[in-house]
């Protein structure tokens, strides 16, 4: 019997979403160090083509969420289940996706940074330096992917820890390398994304070999040990490739959803684009502790479901609900009180100081109506309530344009209160739909 099977405490919880949420934590400064050391190189086309080429990444692997999402409720179920053999093809399905969707990645690397640099519109020296970049780190596709799906299965078997080191080696690493390859080796932006693909492939191999000793094999008897017929088994291939499926719709609305904030933002002027930006970049911080929570309930929920524990899941909700609400509250707490500092640290734009002060409440607002969001998707990623998901978030977004068209004549005010409905009918919608899972899903319990 592993850890994440014991009772649901306090403890199991914060055990899962604090060191998830330092692992969340050190991404971003993965963009912060290629920013700093290509920006020493004094050349304006080389700093923008290395942001450029970070969004198109970011856009591109994000799409392929689902191989972390997705492997961890079920490596959580097959661990409630007690099913060895289950655990360890969850995690080989999930890199036999990764390989596959990686390499078509990379083969059609031209026609995905031809799109990309079309819709961007940036001038030619900046397009010259993306492709620089592109055209190397493209190849970490397939290992970049298969990180997503070995993160997901440490953390469906409750071991965020190992998780936690794992992801903060491999992004260290990353930044170590790109500053010598840049600075030192004087490679220039091709630097940067060596430094990239050679943390990537590093991590997929690191994570193989940890994912082996956990369970007292070798990265090959891990899969030697799956009988071929469970591996392509018709059912779990089908239910992988639903789930996979309907988390990747669920994270496109997602993305269309805050695109469309940031579009209504730009229209507003150019003040009023940065000044959104840098709230919404506070609620970001805020967000990677609620993720941290979401998190948990991945794992505790879909052990509960597998166990078929009711008491075990509707604890795991509870908790998850607690911890959120209170990290949300103090995070608010501290945009009220600290909120024009940390606008004066990001911006010395007098303009924007000035207008996002005015909105300051709407990004203190922002954790605790998104609380429930983040929470429940948690809790219905590790159930496997994909579908519902789905379409609660489709409902959710069609509710936030309508909210947006009837508030659009109140500005900027409006725009922030539509982008409030929308949090908040995600978690309303959810929580609503919750007692029927429940009564489907342990009928049979």
């Amino acid at each position: 019997m592993t850890s994440s099977s014991g009772p649901v405490t306090h403890r199991r919880v914060l055990a899962i979403a604090l060191p998830m949420t330092v692992a969340h934590l050190t991404t971003p400064l993965l963009g912060v160090t290629d920013a700093v050391v290509v920006g020493r190189l004094g050349d304006a086309a080389l700093l923008g083509g290395v942001a450029l080429a970070a969004v198109i990444f970011d856009l591109l692997f994000w799409g392929f969420g689902f191989l972390r999402m997705g492997t961890v409720g079920l490596a959580a179920q097959a661990v409630g289940r007690r099913d060895p053999v289950e655990e360890r093809a969850v995690l080989a399905r999930a890199l036999l996706i990764a390989v596959l969707c990686g390499g078509a990645l990379v083969v059609l690397q031209g026609p995905i940074l031809a799109a990309a640099l079309k819709l961007a519109g940036a001038s030619a020296e900046v397009n010259a330096a993306v492709a620089d970049y592109y055209h190397i780190r493209i190849f970490a596709a397939p290992f970049s992917l298969a990180n997503y799906a070995v993160l997901g299965w440490l953390t469906g078997l409750g071991r965020t820890g190992r998780a936690l080191a794992l992801q903060a080696g491999m992004n260290f690493i990353n930044m170590a390398l790109t500053a010598l390859l840049v600075l030192g080796a004087g490679r220039g932006i091709a630097g940067a994304a060596a430094g990239t693909l050679v943390a990537e492939v590093g991590g997929a191999v690191a994570g193989l070999i940890l994912c082996a000793r956990l369970r007292g094999t070798s990265p090959l008897g891990l899969f030697r040990a799956v009988p071929r017929a469970v591996l392509f088994e018709a059912s779990r291939l089908r239910e992988a490739l639903l789930l996979n499926g309907d988390i990747m719709i669920r994270t496109a609305a997602l993305m269309f959803a805050f695109f469309f904030f940031a579009a209504q933002g730009a229209r507003a002027g150019d003040v009023t684009l940065a000044a959104n930006a840098l709230l919404q970049n506070l609620g970001l911080l805020a967000a990677y502790f609620l993720d941290g929570f979401a998190t948990a309930a991945e794992q505790v929920c879909g052990a509960a479901v597998g166990a078929r524990r009711r008491a075990d899941f509707a604890r795991g909700v509870e908790l998850v609900l607690m911890w959120g609400f209170g990290f949300a509250l103090a995070a608010g707490l501290l945009y009220l009180a600290a909120g024009p500092i940390l606008i004066d640290l990001m911006t010395t734009s007098p303009a924007v100081r000035a207008e996002a002060r005015q909105y300051l409440l709407y990004a203190a607002l922002l954790p605790l109506v998104g609380v429930c969001a983040f929470a429940f998707d948690g809790v219905f990623i590790g159930a496997l309530w994909s579908r519902d998901m789905r379409n609660l978030m489709l409902l959710a977004v069609a509710i936030y344009l309508v909210a947006w068209w009837a508030l659009r004549g109140f500005g900027n005010d409006g725009l922030w209160a539509a982008l409030m409905v929308f949090l908040a009918a995600r978690g309303l919608l959810q929580a609503l739909r919750l007692p029927a899972l429940m009564r489907r899903t342990f009928s049979a319990a």
